[in-house]
C-alpha cells in the first residue's frame, strides 16, 4: 500500500488535492479540519470585487463585477463559476493589496471584500490605509469539523502509514492538531512531515503541536497548491 498522506484542506477543496496526491503516486487520506458553508450575500455597489480564497469564489454567483483574485487558484475558480473580469495578484493578502494599490482608484468607488467568517480584517486594514473604502462581506462560514474521519483515524493509529500531512491555513493547521489531540494521536506527528503552504501556517502548524514537535516542517516556495505539492513530489 502507498504511503499515506493526510490532507486537512476543507471540502469541496480536498476532493481535488486527493487526486493529484494519487496521481503523485501517494495514497491520500482524507481529514478535513474545517467544514465550509455559504452564507447569504448582498452585492453591494462597488468599484470591484476582491477574493481571498477559492472558498470565496465558490460561494457567490457570478456577477459583473471585476474580480481581483488572492492568486492563480482563485481567479481559475472565479472565472469557472462565471466571473467574466478577473486578475490575479501574487498569492496573498499582501499581494492582493498591493495590486489593487496600483490598478484601483480610491476615489472611483469602494471595495466589496468576500471572506470567510473571522477573515480578512487585516486586508481591510491595509486597504483602507491605502485610502480604500472597503466593504467586507462574509461569503461563506468555517466551522472546526467534529471529529477525524474513520480512515483518517485507522490510518494514523497505524505506525508509519501516514509519512506527510498537507496543511492550507493557519485555522485549518490549529484545528487538524486539536483533533489528533482529542483523537490522542498527537505524538503520532513525531513520525510526519509537515508541508505548509506559507510561513504563517507553518509557524500555526507548530505551535499548536507544542510542546511536542514534527518530524519535519516545510514550507512551499509560494503560497499555492502547486508549490505545496511539488514539495511532496513524485513517489
Amino acid at each position: 500500500m502507498p504511503a499515506g498522506v493526510l490532507i486537512t484542506r476543507p471540502e469541496p477543496g480536498a476532493a481535488e488535492t486527493a487526486r493529484r496526491v494519487a496521481a503523485l503516486g501517494w495514497r491520500p487520506i482524507l481529514a478535513p479540519a474545517l467544514v465550509l458553508a455559504p452564507r447569504p450575500f448582498a452585492w453591494p455597489a462597488a468599484q470591484a470585487l476582491l477574493l481571498t480564497s477559492r472558498a470565496a469564489a465558490r460561494a457567490l454567483p457570478p456577477s459583473d463585477m471585476p474580480v481581483l483574485a488572492v492568486g492563480e487558484a482563485t481567479a481559475a475558480e472565479a472565472r469557472a463559476r462565471g466571473f467574466a473580469w478577473v486578475e490575479a495578484a501574487a498569492g496573498d493578502a499582501a499581494a492582493l493589496a498591493e495590486h489593487a494599490a496600483r490598478t484601483l482608484d480610491p476615489a472611483a468607488g469602494p471595495l466589496l471584500l468576500a471572506v470567510g467568517e473571522g477573515y480578512g480584517a487585516e486586508l481591510a486594514a491595509d486597504l483602507r490605509a491605502r485610502g480604500f473604502r472597503v466593504l467586507r462581506r462574509v461569503a461563506y462560514a468555517a466551522a472546526p469539523a467534529p471529529a477525524l474521519p474513520a480512515e483518517a483515524l485507522a490510518a494514523l493509529q497505524r505506525d508509519g502509514e501516514v509519512v506527510a500531512v498537507l496543511f492550507f491555513s493557519p485555522r485549518s493547521a490549529r484545528c487538524a492538531m486539536s483533533l489528533l489531540r482529542a483523537a490522542g494521536l498527537a505524538e503520532t506527528a513525531a513520525r510526519m512531515v509537515a508541508l505548509a503552504i506559507s510561513p504563517r501556517v507553518a509557524e500555526a502548524a507548530t505551535r499548536a503541536l507544542a510542546p511536542l514537535a514534527w518530524h519535519a516542517v516545510r514550507i512551499a516556495d509560494r503560497p499555492d497548491q502547486d508549490a505545496l505539492l511539488a514539495m511532496l513530489g513524485p513517489r
